[in-house]
């Protein structure tokens, strides 16, 4: 490595440990992950950038042109609930409710009874556990209307691709 490479090694770790002296462990590596996010944004609008300045704009509308002759050709059927906008239910804020309520009064007792915890600290405490539980029963609540959606459409498609019953695999008769 070159000296420059080194003095700014030094300089950095030099602005590190005043930092941690300035704003503590947990002060300095909120601000490591907030430069990190912001560097991580840059580079990733300068690689989105390059990207789209290199794109060969002609081939990209071939392949659109020649993805909508394809797509016109094939036979238009009816949107499925998961593709139409809908409400996923009353069970959805029913359970993040649920979720909410159970998880800010474990929270709450948890910090009251397990930890030397001030009133105040307990009520905030329980109200990002109530936060997170809510979070908790949404997502659940969510997956499972979701996967009982699915799975009822996909049995009404199978059952409307079979051949009906009283067709060329008639039942035999039977013997007396």
């Amino acid at each position: 490595m070159r000296l420059v490479t080194y003095s700014w090694l030094a300089v950095v770790l030099a602005l590190a440990c005043a930092a941690i002296g300035w704003l503590g462990l947990a002060g300095w590596m909120a601000a490591a992950v907030l430069v990190a996010s912001v560097a991580m944004h840059m580079a990733g609008n300068a690689i989105g950038t390059r990207l789209r300045e290199t794109t060969d704009r002609d081939l990209s509308e071939r392949r659109r042109a020649a993805r909508l002759v394809s797509i016109a050709s094939l036979p238009v059927s009816a949107p499925t609930h998961l593709e139409r906008r809908s409400s996923l239910g009353l069970l959805v804020p029913v359970s993040a409710g649920i979720g909410a309520v159970c998880g800010g009064t474990a929270g709450t007792l948890a910090l009251v009874w397990l930890t030397a915890s001030s009133p105040a600290g307990a009520l905030l405490g329980g109200a990002s556990s109530a936060v997170m539980g809510g979070l908790i029963g949404f997502l659940g609540a969510s997956f499972v209307e979701i996967v009982r959606t699915s799975l009822r459409e996909s049995l009404a498609a199978e059952r409307a691709s079979l051949p009906p019953a009283g067709g060329a695999m008639a039942p035999l008769p039977r013997r007396p």
